[in-house]
């Protein structure tokens, strides 16, 4: 039997147009041709690897069996390794910028709050990658918004309480979890450390916590099931494909795995114009060393993005809730509430529950922030609060333990927090994740006491008033 047919480096560098687009990936050769104008990110990126090794840039943002959605006549064949130049690369500023952050990173108790982890994440960071976690839309207001909401918020303490011995356990839909904080669902987890997603749930199963897997995560559902306890409960979020058919497979395939509830995501259903993401792309493409032909300005800076969201649907509509329900018994979330009125609407559906999200400020700029949503909740309609068949949660913005007890006092079963985690996973991998929660848990513990309460239930709206004011800090 004869060995497999070789295809030649030099071959391979032959192949750069958009009718032959050649790209080589984990030593196999395939023609980005077919897809050139459905790829999700775009022509560019496409054109700017063709004739070349994109491995690099291809692994942290694809998962595993990506590459099994092409077309037959698309898979070329393996690279003759013998024909492969040597690496002669030198390394970009970019680069070089990282491996000195890297080489004079701190240890991770050097990270006295969530604060510091980003400051430190974003010097170890590739451009691209921290374009990527830290973009929001537009000018920004809606992601500095959901941090200044919770300033408005002022405790109203009780003392002469006993409260040397806390309890901070709480549950999400039933499932335990030894802090009302749980791992949002974020994508390319694998731009800041090679085990992406799975450090998540390694942390999540030594704290105590409940995960929620992304939809576009760079692990796969099955590496991330791999790794996981016996015992652990993960959620994944859905992102409605224009795809029905293969959204339903999806879905059965999720359940099958083991996934205990789903979060159908509305509030992206359309990328949001995340400026620092676009920039950086842009860069990347100016810098290219050969010229990408056939693309228009616009294109050639749409961001990370934009590679992840050319599939949703723009027409996800409340009848889909019906239409999920009749293809699973799982538990169903709808996160990206952004007013009382869809709030409203959720319940009478009968979903299970609602993240109030504004997708972390990377959407619709000047959207409410979740904590503002929450707020009008409960004055208007604090009888879907405290409730045992529906329940709200709040993602955005949260940075300190007295963010997750406000959310708490106003009737927030959880918080979700996805940045801090990304950012520290970039710079320790899973002990970085696990020093984000022991932050909070300390914080949340302390606060507990000085707040007078011994467990999250005596929580109560009594315990915040709201300032209209951002809070006067003094210049020592």
């Amino acid at each position: 039997m004869s060995g497999p047919k070789y295809v030649s480096y030099r071959e391979v560098q032959k192949h750069t147009s958009r009718d032959s687009c050649w790209i080589v990936i984990d030593g196999h050769v395939y023609d980005a041709a077919p897809i050139i104008d459905s790829h999700p990110g775009g022509s560019s990126v496409l054109l700017k690897n063709a004739g070349k090794d994109a491995t690099k840039a291809f692994k942290p943002i694809h998962p595993p069996g990506t590459l099994l959605q092409l077309p037959a006549h698309a898979i070329i064949g393996p690279i003759d390794p013998a024909t492969i130049p040597k690496e002669t690369a030198q390394l970009t500023e970019d680069e070089k910028r990282v491996v000195e952050a890297r080489a004079s990173l701190p240890p991770p108790s050097a990270a006295i709050n969530i604060c510091d982890i980003e400051d430190l994440a974003q010097k170890v960071l590739s451009a691209t990658a921290w374009a990527y976690y830290r973009s929001a839309g537009d000018d920004e207001n809606s992601y500095y918004e959901n941090m200044a909401a919770f300033r408005r918020f002022w405790f109203r303490p009780r003392i002469l309480n006993k409260v040397s011995v806390l309890s901070t356990h709480t549950t999400m839909l039933s499932f335990s979890c030894s802090l009302p904080i749980y791992i949002t669902p974020t994508a390319l987890a694998r731009l800041g450390h090679p085990d992406g997603e799975m450090n998540f749930t390694r942390t999540a199963a030594k704290e105590g916590l409940i995960q929620g897997l992304s939809d576009y995560a760079s692990c796969s559902a099955e590496e991330v099931m791999s790794v996981k306890h016996p015992n652990q409960i993960l959620f994944f979020q859905l992102y409605m494909s224009t795809d029905r058919k293969a959204s339903e497979t999806k879905i059965r395939r999720l359940e099958g795995l083991g996934f205990k509830a789903l979060i159908l995501t509305v509030d992206a259903i359309v990328a949001g114009k995340r400026e620092l993401d676009r920039r950086a792309k842009a860069d990347n493409i100016s810098a290219a060393p050969v010229q990408v032909q056939n693309v228009t300005g616009t294109e050639a800076g749409l961001g990370v993005a934009h590679t992840l969201t050319g599939t949703l649907d723009a027409d996800v509509c409340w009848d889909d809730i019906s239409w999920i329900r009749s293809l699973t018994k799982l538990p169903l979330l709808i996160k990206g509430i952004q007013s009382v009125e869809d709030a409203v609407r959720a319940f009478g559906h009968k979903v299970d529950g609602i993240v109030l999200s504004n997708h972390g400020g990377r959407s619709l700029d000047f959207s409410p922030s979740p904590m503002t949503v929450l707020y009008e909740l409960s004055q208007v309609r604090p009888d879907l609060l405290w409730r045992s068949d529906f329940e709200v949660y709040v993602d955005g913005g949260v940075t300190r333990g007295t963010d997750v007890l406000k959310a708490l006092c106003l009737g927030a079963r959880a918080v979700g927090m996805g940045r801090p985690f990304l950012y520290a996973n970039s710079l320790w991998g899973e002990e970085g994740c696990r020093t984000v929660v022991q932050i909070m848990r300390e914080e949340i513990q302390n606060s507990m006491r000085l707040l007078g309460v011994s467990s999250l239930s005596q929580l109560s709206p009594e315990m915040v008033r709201y300032v209209d004011r951002d809070p006067v800090r003094a210049r020592l």
